[in-house]
């Protein structure tokens, strides 16, 4: 039963994660509080694991979302559930944008679509900003506007990746990711 389940829930979010793999996210989010097969600081590690290994973001993720779940078969499954809808959907689009590519409802139909992806995206990372960046336990007990909710160490590093990706432009992610890592257990974030 969990591997229908698994398969459904990653068939859903294949069909409509229009925009690849970071537009998962807010179907992953409900996903966590829906099926409680994930917490959300575990899918915080799910995009770091995701982002450090090779391969689409999304079917990383949704392989380690599978695996922490059901383990080996279920990371399979819910691959599996998470692909299918994009092979069904990409050769029926591919016949009909040969047939309509110059049609201006199909321009449109891309339009739209564009920014509903950019919206839910950034309302998962503000989220994930949130619960990396802010202690949420302290901000109850004191103003909000006190910068004692702030984590700090968190938000050192996160500024220092940022600064570097801007600095050295050339450098390979994975340098970061290492960098990341390392602080990491330095600072025993």
């Amino acid at each position: 039963m969990i591997y229908l389940q698994l398969f459904f829930e990653f068939f859903k979010t294949g069909l409509f994660a229009i925009g690849g793999g970071l537009a998962t996210l807010p179907f992953l989010q409900e996903m966590s509080v829906k099926t409680g097969w994930f917490t959300l600081a575990e899918l915080t590690d799910m995009i770091a694991v995701s982002e450090s290994t090779p391969g689409p973001i999304g079917v990383n993720m949704a392989t380690y979302a599978g695996f922490t779940t059901a383990g080996v078969p279920g990371s399979v499954v819910a691959t599996l559930g998470l692909i299918t809808p994009s092979v069904i959907i990409i050769l029926i689009v591919a016949g009909f944008l040969k047939k309509f590519k110059d049609s201006p409802y199909v321009a449109a139909v891309f339009s739209g679509l564009r920014p509903a992806s950019t919206a839910l995206i950034t309302a998962v990372l503000i989220s994930l900003f949130v619960s990396n960046f802010l202690d949420l336990g302290l901000w109850k007990g004191i103003a909000a506007e006190s910068l004692a909710v702030l984590k700090w160490k968190q938000l050192l590093l996160g500024a220092a990746v940022f600064g570097g990706t801007k600095i050295w432009k050339k450098a390979h992610p994975a340098v970061f990711l290492v960098f990341g890592a390392v602080m990491g257990i330095v600072l025993k974030l």
